[in-house]
């Protein structure tokens, strides 16, 4: 048996249960993790609301972890007992479970983590980051000379673009709830901070680039900052949706894209950026060789009890949080 936390039912935070459940051993192809930490991500509110439905419940949450090899089933041959590792789920074939003291997993979608990078640093960037490494090197590779507009630019995910991005040499321009996270987002590469609420943000993004507008808006908001992403891109820019952290978007009028100057939209899906298990190892590689490097600082600045996944949860809904969140077992 181990500690767990579950959903029985979709809903609020007050829906997760912290229990006992069944583990058992690993089948073919399979790991079992001991966690250390666990990485705490918007998808898992939407999971637990229902908006990303579970496989089926009472379901354990939880899309990101790091831990130790304990034992592994026939066939494995990419971990071994007692190794470090760290994984992202995603899609149908590698649902969410992470919120628990240890679990069982695909051992293909194991990464090895080198010594340097502790077990907390690990569970806060492997989703994360990865998601930053496919957006910024495959959805729209961006490079010097791009001025680029980032969503949420203090949250997770938030964090790592600007400071990669920056990197890349675009000239990286932030949104972002408040002051103090404006003041985060240019200490993390954004060389302009933009607060929502206060500023006019597509006037401000249109007098930033001498009124054409940016080549691409990354927004993980959603349904509150979608018209206001279109409104800030150039003739032929793109929009990439990553995230609905406030709402899904309504149903749109495509012809305005053409009004709007043949603008583009695409949602980028974790799950069909690391497909198979070289894809996954070449972004993790790019991912850690940057955090090795000191050129992105993961940065996490909250952590919780897993017994107190709840707590964690309202906090992450409240825009309360910073960086990256933990729960730790």
């Amino acid at each position: 048996m181990v500690k767990a936390v579950r959903v029985h039912e979709y809903g609020g935070p007050d829906k997760l249960v912290y229990e006992d459940i069944e583990l058992g051993e690993p089948g073919p192809g399979e790991a079992r993790i001991r966690h250390t930490a666990i990485g705490l991500n918007y998808a898992d509110l939407h999971n637990r609301e229902g908006r990303y439905p579970l496989p089926s419940l009472p379901h354990v949450l939880g899309g990101e972890g790091a831990g130790v090899v304990e034992a592994v089933g026939p066939g494995v041959i990419d971990v071994k007992p007692g190794d470090r590792v760290a994984y992202a789920a995603g899609g149908p074939a590698f649902p969410p479970g992470s919120y628990a003291e240890a679990r069982l997993f695909d051992a293909s979608r194991l990464v090895l983590l080198p010594d340097e990078i502790d077990d907390r640093t690990a569970a806060g960037m492997i989703v994360k980051g990865l998601t930053a490494q496919y957006l910024l090197k495959s959805v729209y590779p961006v490079g010097p000379g791009d001025t680029v507009v980032v969503h949420a630019a203090a949250g997770g995910v938030g964090t790592i673009m600007t400071q990669w991005a920056a990197y890349l040499g675009a000239r990286v321009i932030g949104v972002v709830g408040s002051q103090e996270k404006a003041e985060m987002a240019r200490q993390n590469g954004c060389m302009h901070a933009l607060v929502t609420g206060e500023d006019d943000v597509p006037a401000r993004v249109r007098a930033l680039t001498a009124g054409e507008g940016v080549p691409v808006v990354f927004d993980a908001v959603g349904k509150d900052t979608f018209d206001m992403s279109l409104a800030c891109l150039r003739v032929r820019g793109t929009l990439v949706s990553f995230g609905t952290a406030s709402g899904k978007v309504p149903p749109f009028d495509l012809f305005k894209l053409n009004l709007m100057g043949s603008l583009s939209i695409t949602s980028a899906a974790f799950a069909f950026f690391v497909r198979s298990r070289p894809e996954l190892l070449e972004r993790a590689r790019d991912l850690i060789d940057v955090v090795l490097r000191g050129v992105v600082k993961i940065q996490v600045n909250q952590e919780f009890r897993l017994a107190d996944a709840a707590e964690a949860h309202r906090a992450l809904e409240a825009r309360q949080t910073r960086g990256a969140s933990v729960l730790v077992p």
